[in-house]
């Protein structure tokens, strides 16, 4: 037997510079100086640990408390090999709770750490037990908010210089699109994602101007987020469209399919409810056609997770990757100032956290038994 015996929670803060000027995550808030990490480790009887990651931010008390006092202690005592048939039973367990927000983030957290061990057991990295074959995924850039054009196109020639295949901003205007876009080389792929900002009548305006800019494609232009007809109205102006980091289920990706909503599904692994559920998302995805580039702006568990689910895509696809520089590393696989990740033959996720460093910048911790 190898049941879940006890579940470790870390939420860990680790300052970070942006070498520009600093922005809080949405227009409104704070400037942003610490990315946090909602990791867990789940051990088992047979002493295998597991290490995952639940979203996310600023949100991060209310993930802890959810996990603390709801979602791990339910896990207690259960098959850690069971993965899928688990995420399944605590989704209709905890449904009443929603089916997004901190508790779908805390099943995720786990839904991971249990792929980790199954990786362990079998002495093998994810990726190969999700079927792929390629450790070398290559990264693009996915930057700050800067609000400056000249901040914009200095920080991406960094970026490209570095190898980044891509460079996603997060900006709302034209003019700071185009800082980026007239910095960088022909070839170098620009996406935009803009935060939801706009009606469907001001987002097609947007996507009429841009569409022969060369923009690899305009992200979450629309609110509501789910508009699923809004954004085909946009997506029918000629720009590619992407969405989804904000989904909560394979069920509503289904939605944006078939409205033809996108053209790039970006489920987040650490949102949506693992690798379980990531899997059902990408299998429907190819059965639409729709490309598949997770959402990844996060650095903890849940990056070496995205790292798996990408070098196992049939479909290449680059791996999004925050743009910045940390005080000091913990996870030694996040390298932001390199277009390419090869991934180690490492059974599991690979992830091993420096003890050190995990230590001084954890903020808050619990074990659950």
């Amino acid at each position: 037997m190898s049941n879940i015996k006890s579940i470790d929670l870390l939420r860990v803060s680790l300052p970070f510079d942006i070498n520009g000027p600093r922005n809080g995550i949405r227009p409104g808030m704070a400037a942003w100086t610490k990315m946090e990490s909602m990791m867990v480790r789940v051990n088992t009887t047979d002493g295998i640990s597991g290490w995952g990651e639940a979203f996310g931010h600023f949100v991060n008390p209310g993930t802890f408390a959810t996990l603390q006092g709801l979602v791990a202690p339910w896990y207690i005592g259960k098959d850690s090999r069971s993965i899928a048939p688990l995420l399944d039973q605590a989704d209709r367990t905890f449904s009443g709770f929603g089916r997004g927000g901190p508790v779908r983030y805390a099943l995720s957290a786990i839904d991971i750490a249990l792929w980790d061990i199954a990786g362990q057991r079998a002495g093998q990295p994810v990726y190969r037990l999700l079927g792929g074959n390629t450790p070398t995924i290559g990264l693009y850039a996915s930057l700050f908010r800067y609000g400056d054009p000249d901040a914009i196109a200095r920080v991406s020639r960094e970026a490209e210089a570095a190898g980044h295949a891509m460079i996603k901003l997060h900006e709302a205007t034209i003019p700071n699109f185009m800082a980026a876009r007239e910095a960088l080389k022909p070839e170098t792929h620009v996406s935009l994602d803009v935060g939801s900002p706009w009606t469907v009548g001001e987002a097609r305006v947007i996507a009429r101007a841009i569409r022969d800019k060369n923009f690899a494609w305009l992200e979450e232009p629309v609110w509501p987020p789910e508009d699923f007809a809004g954004l085909a109205q946009v997506r029918s102006e000629g720009m590619p469209i992407s969405c989804g980091e904000n989904v909560g289920t394979v069920h509503e990706f289904r939605a944006f399919f078939e409205n033809g909503a996108i053209d790039v599904a970006q489920p987040s692994v650490i949102k949506i409810g693992g690798i379980t559920e990531m899997r059902r998302v990408i299998a429907l995805a190819e059965a639409h056609s729709v490309r598949m580039v997770p959402h990844c702006f996060y650095w903890g568990p849940g990056y070496n997770a995205s790292a798996h689910m990408v070098a196992a895509q049939a479909r290449p696809a680059l791996l999004e990757t925050a743009y910045l520089t940390f005080e000091d590393t913990i996870n030694p696989t996040f390298n932001p100032k390199s277009g390419k990740l090869a991934l180690p033959e490492t059974p599991g996720l690979g992830f091993t956290p420096n003890a050190a460093a995990l230590e001084k910048y954890t903020i808050a911790k619990a074990t659950v038994a």
